[in-house]
């Protein structure tokens, strides 16, 4: 599931492929966007901002919001051709953006205003976890899952990542954000989770990467707690399925 560590692994990725380059193509299937052609140009800068992705092409930005299932490709050639949103190539590469939430051409100039709203990024350089923490208890009634899915707070954190933070502090998700005793440390645990996962794909948060040991508890809905034993449990009736241990967050 695409977060923000994600994001900035995808960018990382693309910067190596495309910056420097020209394009030689460039095939934009977004019908608003269909006539967009920045072949000619020359890829400046890739950058992430928290779950947002931006590629400068001489005066235009590519945004794109990976969503649930979204994803860029280097060197990509598979068949699915109707999941295809843009193609990019050079020379000597091919970058292509698959299942993409958003897709659209901003002007380079003013590309930040998409994400103005977003809290401090997690793996940015406007990091404050201060600010964050604030912005985390400004609501003290408010679900603990819902404040850290709320990219206003602190952008960068998803589903997985919600629900491990949920774990490690002894939360239910609709547990009230008051009963956080330390929110300071909620947030720096949560920009460390996401800075030692930036450079992966299969990241963890148990600090094992074999496989079927990464998470605590996403998407271990009825297998025994990593602490206690306890079969975990889940609730998939709202907008996001949430996971938790009984015990280990009472």
């Amino acid at each position: 599931m695409p977060e923000g560590d994600t994001v900035f692994h995808t960018a990382a990725v693309l910067r190596t492929a495309l910056v420097g380059k020209t394009l030689t193509r460039c095939d934009i299937r977004v019908p608003q966007y269909a006539t967009v052609d920045l072949s000619g140009q020359v890829v400046d800068e890739v950058l992430s901002r928290g779950k947002h992705l931006f590629i400068r092409v001489g005066p235009a930005s590519l945004h794109s919001h990976l969503k649930m299932e979204g994803s860029w490709r280097v060197g990509w050639s598979g068949s699915a051709a109707h999941r295809v949103r843009v193609v990019l190539e050079t020379a000597d590469t091919r970058a292509v953006g698959i299942d993409l939430g958003v897709l659209e051409v901003l002007d380079r100039d003013t590309d930040m205003d998409a994400v103005a709203h977003l809290g401090p990024d997690l793996l940015g350089d406007d990091w404050d976890p201060r600010v964050a923490a604030a912005n985390l208890t400004a609501d003290p009634d408010r679900p603990v899952a819902a404040a850290l899915l709320d990219q206003r707070v602190m952008a960068g954190i998803g589903n997985v990542y919600c629900n491990e933070l949920c774990f490690i502090f002894g939360r239910r998700p609709t547990a009230p954000v008051s009963t956080l005793p330390d929110p300071l440390r909620v947030v720096q645990r949560a920009r460390d989770m996401l800075w030692l996962n930036r450079s992966r794909w299969n990241r963890t948060t148990t600090g094992d990467t074999r496989s079927g040991r990464q998470l605590w508890v996403y998407g271990r809905a009825g297998a025994p707690c990593r602490r206690c034993g306890t079969l975990i449990e889940t609730d998939n009736t709202g907008d996001r399925v949430t996971y938790w241990c009984p015990v280990c967050q009472p």
